[in-house]
C-alpha cells in the first residue's frame, strides 16, 4: 500500500500505512533514502548525498543507484526538490524500485533546511505536502536545524504509527548552481544517517568510501564524526505531532475542462486567487508601522506585489502572495521598519494578515512584532546572501557557537 497520498489517490491519512514490518525489521528488500532541498541552492550537495549513499552500500556489495525527481522540469531557486538514493541487494530487486516514477515508501527522508518541515510543494497540483507524507512505517525523518523536537512537530503532522525524528544541529548550507559550498555539511548528514540508521550503512562504510578518495581528508572525516556523535534521534509514538491537513488537489476529467485554453484576467487591484506562495519561503517580513515614512518603496519593488495600501497610506503585507525575497526590507530607507524573522516563528499565525491588531492595538501589534524580531531575526545583505538562513541574533543564536560567529560577523 503506498503511503504518498498524490493529487487523485483515494488513499485517506488514517489508512496511510504500510502493514507489516517497520522499515528497520526488513533487511534484504531495497532501502529508498530521499533528499528534500532548496532548488539551484542546495543541488550539489543533495547530488553529493546521494551519490555517498550508493557508494556506502557498495561497502556491503548492495547495489544503488539515484534519481532526480523534478529533472524533466527547470529547477527553480528555492523551491522544493527532491533527489533519492535507492540501494539493493541485488539487481532485480533495483531494477524493479528503480522502474518507479518515484519511491512510495521511503526508509529516511533528509530535510535539509528546516524551513521546510512544515510542508513543501514542489510539484505542480500536487498542493502543499507534509514533510513525512510518504515516510513508511518505523522510517526516519532526519532533519539539519537548531530547533528542538517539540518545535519541529508543531509543524510536523502525526502519523499513525511509531517513527523517528533524527535532529543534526546546524543551518542550512547554501550555494549556487555552478558553487559548492564544501563547508562539511555532506559529510555531517551522511554520519547522522550512520548513526540513526546503520540498516542504511554503518559508519565504518561510509568512512572507507571517504578515504578511499584522495580528493578528501582528514577534515571530512571530522566532520562525518561529528556529524556521527552529535545527531540527537528521538522515537515519536503514533499519533504524536501536529494535525494531518493535508488533502490531494481533484484534477478535472477531460469532460470536467474548460473548452479551449483561456487565462482569465485579473481584475484590476485584486490578485490573482490562483497563484500564491507556499513552501518556497523560508523567512518573511515583518513591519514596523510606526516608523514607516509612506515612501512606498516595499510597494513598487515587491516582485510579487504582496503589499496592500490602506487608507493610512501604510503597507501591510498579504502573505498568501509573499515568497520571502527580502527585497523589501533591502530597498526600506527607514532601519529596521522592515526585518526578515525566520518563517517558522510563525506557526500559529499562518498567512494570517498582523496589521487589523495593529489597527486595533498598536502596543499589543509591537509586544508580537519585538518578540518575533527577537527570537527569528535573519541578518539579510543586498538580494542574495549565503548566509539568508543564519539567524541574526535571539534566542535562536544561542545554541550553536558558529551561529553566534555569523552574527558578530554579520553586526
Amino acid at each position: 500500500m503506498t503511503t504518498g497520498r498524490e493529487a487523485g489517490d483515494t488513499l485517506r491519512a488514517d489508512q496511510d500505512t504500510q502493514q507489516g514490518q517497520t522499515s528497520t525489521e526488513v533487511r534484504e528488500e531495497a532501502k529508498s533514502v530521499e533528499f528534500t532541498y532548496r532548488g539551484i541552492f542546495q543541488k550539489t550537495l543533495a547530488a553529493n548525498l546521494c551519490k555517498h549513499v550508493v557508494m556506502a552500500a557498495r561497502k556491503r556489495d548492495w547495489l544503488g543507484s539515484t534519481i532526480q525527481r523534478y529533472s524533466d522540469s527547470p529547477e527553480r531557486n528555492g523551491i522544493p526538490a527532491k533527489q533519492f538514493a535507492v540501494i539493493a541487494p541485488d539487481t532485480e530487486t533495483l531494477e524493479g524500485h528503480m522502474a518507479k516514477y518515484e519511491p512510495n515508501e521511503l526508509d529516511v527522508i533528509t530535510c535539509l533546511d528546516d524551513t521546510m518541515a512544515d510542508g513543501i510543494e514542489s510539484w505542480a497540483w500536487y498542493g502543499r505536502q507534509p514533510i513525512n507524507v510518504r515516510l513508511r512505517q518505523g522510517g526516519t525523518l532526519l532533519v539539519i536545524s537548531n530547533r528542538s523536537k517539540e518545535e519541529l512537530l508543531r509543524v510536523i503532522p502525526r502519523k499513525p504509527w511509531d517513527w523517528t525524528l533524527a535532529i543534526l544541529p546546524g543551518t542550512p548550507s547554501l550555494a549556487g548552481l555552478w558553487v559548492y559550498r564544501d563547508d562539511g555539511t555532506d559529510m555531517r548528514v551522511l554520519g547522522a544517517i550512520a548513526k540513526s540508521r546503520p540498516d542504511i550503512f554503518g559508519i565504518e562504510d561510509i568512512e572507507s568510501v571517504i578515504r578511499d578518495d584522495d580528493s578528501l581528508g582528514d577534515d571530512y572525516v571530522a566532520a562525518l564524526k561529528s556529524g556521527h556523535d552529535e545527531v540527537v534521534v528521538h522515537e515519536i509514538a503514533a499519533g504524536e505531532g501536529a494535525e494531518d491537513t493535508y488533502e490531494p488537489v481533484k484534477l478535472p476529467g477531460y469532460k470536467e475542462m474548460r473548452e479551449a485554453i483561456i487565462v482569465p484576467a485579473v481584475e484590476v487591484g485584486k490578485k490573482n486567487p490562483n497563484y500564491s506562495s507556499s513552501s518556497d519561503r523560508t523567512m518573511r517580513p515583518v513591519v514596523n508601522f510606526d516608523t514607516c515614512i509612506k515612501c512606498r518603496q516595499c510597494w513598487i519593488d515587491c516582485p510579487d506585489e504582496c503589499f496592500d495600501i490602506t487608507d493610512e497610506e501604510l503597507h501591510p503585507i498579504n502573505y498568501s502572495y509573499c515568497t520571502g525575497c527580502g527585497i523589501c526590507a533591502q530597498v526600506c530607507p527607514v532601519e529596521d521598519c522592515i526585518v526578515m524573522v525566520n518563517d517558522l516563528e510563525f506557526v500559529e499565525e499562518g498567512d494570517k494578515d498582523m496589521f487589523p491588531l495593529y489597527k486595533e492595538n498598536r502596543e499589543a501589534y509591537q509586544e508580537w512584532r519585538e518578540e518575533k524580531v527577537a527570537k527569528g531575526r535573519i541578518q539579510h545583505h543586498d538580494y542574495f546572501n549565503a548566509d539568508t538562513w543564519a539567524w541574526a541574533g535571539g534566542s535562536q543564536a544561542e545554541n550553536t557557537p558558529d551561529r553566534n560567529d555569523r552574527a558578530a560577523r554579520n553586526a
